[in-house]
């Protein structure tokens, strides 16, 4: 689809709370690759193999209506840093996250770079893990808010950060302190990073979950419309 000058890039956003107790993952894994279900096999705890299970699955659904392809037919390629791309594809950017029952994948064809990540709002960081992650300006930040809000504003900087290290295709192989942000009328804002500049647009989304949600696009035309929609799967069998 070729988008107009007037109109901004639009970015979907897929949210999904699957079922935790892994019931449906044997019909889920029918969706995945031979080799995906290899590796789902390698998990030793129950609740990692599922999460597994729901990310690629959710991810295959998603792109199979971006590519009008059956989800199994999807093709997916490992580069480098293990960042999935579609085989034929170049065009379309995507991101996966899971985090505890909630997997979030966002997906374009109309920006440059795209990244997301979800956390557990009530996760619990330790001083030492801010240190590590935070740059001084950020940790001054966070020491200036009420007691009460640092631990979810800590969660919140985390998946921004992450989100964006995803986005520039390095995940956590780069140091999370050569990213910052600072916060503008509420929203956050790149003030450091291997690829400044106007372009880049961040948004912490409402997941309707006790989870944090942040998302990290670079586009040429403006801030991107974000369409966000919870995931239904109607392949579940009728009770």
């Amino acid at each position: 689809m070729q988008q107009s000058d007037n109109e901004p890039a639009a970015i979907n956003v897929v949210l999904w709370q699957y079922a935790k107790n892994g019931s449906d993952s044997e019909r889920w894994i029918r969706s995945l690759s031979p080799n995906e279900r290899e590796r789902a096999a390698t998990y030793r705890f129950e609740r990692d193999r599922t999460s597994f299970i729901a990310g690629r699955y959710l991810l295959r659904q998603v792109l199979g209506v971006h590519t009008e392809t059956q989800p199994d037919k999807v093709l997916l390629l490992a580069g480098g840093y293990g960042k999935l791309t579609v085989e034929g594809r170049d065009r379309l950017q995507f991101s996966l996250s899971n985090a505890d029952g909630l997997v979030a994948v966002a997906v374009t064809s109309e920006c440059e770079r795209v990244g997301i990540d979800c956390e557990r709002a009530d996760a619990e960081i330790e001083a030492a893990a801010l240190e590590s992650y935070c740059s001084p300006d950020e940790r001054r930040w966070l020491d200036q808010l009420p007691a009460g809000e640092r631990p979810r504003a800590a969660v919140a900087l985390w998946t921004l950060k992450e989100s964006q290290l995803k986005a520039l295709g390095v995940g956590l192989r780069q140091d999370p302190r050569s990213v910052a942000f600072s916060w503008q009328d509420g929203i956050p804002v790149l003030v450091q990073s291997a690829e400044p500049g106007r372009q880049w647009h961040h948004r912490l989304l409402e997941s309707g979950s006790r989870h944090v949600v942040a998302l990290a696009v670079r586009c040429q035309s403006g801030a991107p419309g974000i369409r966000l929609r919870m995931f239904q799967d109607e392949s579940r069998p009728s009770e």
